[in-house]
């Protein structure tokens, strides 16, 4: 027997709507917990970078020429390093994230100011102007008050988007059994 799409996407809404609501769950959790939350994004970074050191490692193997091998293996040993001191002083590594956060909000306000003035003459483009005014004031906010700031930041802002994340897939979800709904009712003569 051969499952209905409309019963597939049931089943695949149900399951988005079990996820979505565990992030917002998990969100609230980071916001509730904004330094634990900083410092498990910084354990996952952590490991990211040591694995990326591993694979340069492996990769500087198969390299051509002694050079190259020699290149590679240093920036692999490099990653690898940098992973293991993050995950070796999660502090720190949480306050060099927030740091790294804070150039990257104010870079990002001052690009979406830029792309306001050209954008001006467009409908909307006020909104792009109102997004960079936000994003430089907390990329100023978060940066003077760095490094008391790590205790917050990180953790809050990921739990924030994880809330947000949540909602929109339960949203979406909804919107998708609504619509399959609709679509296997009998339709009226």
């Amino acid at each position: 027997m051969v499952a209905q799409p409309t019963s597939l996407l049931r089943q695949a809404s149900g399951w988005s709507i079990v996820w979505g609501v565990l992030l917002i769950a998990f969100g609230i959790v980071a916001i509730g917990s904004p330094l634990l939350a900083a410092v498990a994004v910084n354990a996952l970074i952590a490991w990211l970078i040591s694995l990326a050191g591993v694979v340069h490692v492996v990769v500087a193997f198969h390299a051509h020429g002694a050079g190259s091998l020699i290149w590679k293996l240093l920036v692999g040993l490099a990653y690898i390093f940098i992973g293991g001191y993050l995950l070796w002083h999660p502090v720190l590594g949480v306050a060099s994230l927030t740091l790294l956060l804070a150039s990257l909000f104010f870079i990002e306000g001052v690009l979406d100011v830029v792309l306001y003035f050209n954008l001006r003459p467009g409908r909307g483009a006020g909104w792009v102007l109102f997004d960079g005014l936000v994003t430089l004031l907390l990329a100023l906010f978060i940066g003077l008050h760095w490094p008391s700031s790590s205790a917050w930041a990180i953790g809050t802002l990921v739990g924030v988007s994880m809330i947000m994340s949540g909602v929109t897939r339960v949203m979406m979800s909804l919107a998708v059994r609504r619509l399959t709904e609709t679509s296997t009712l009998p339709k009226a003569a």
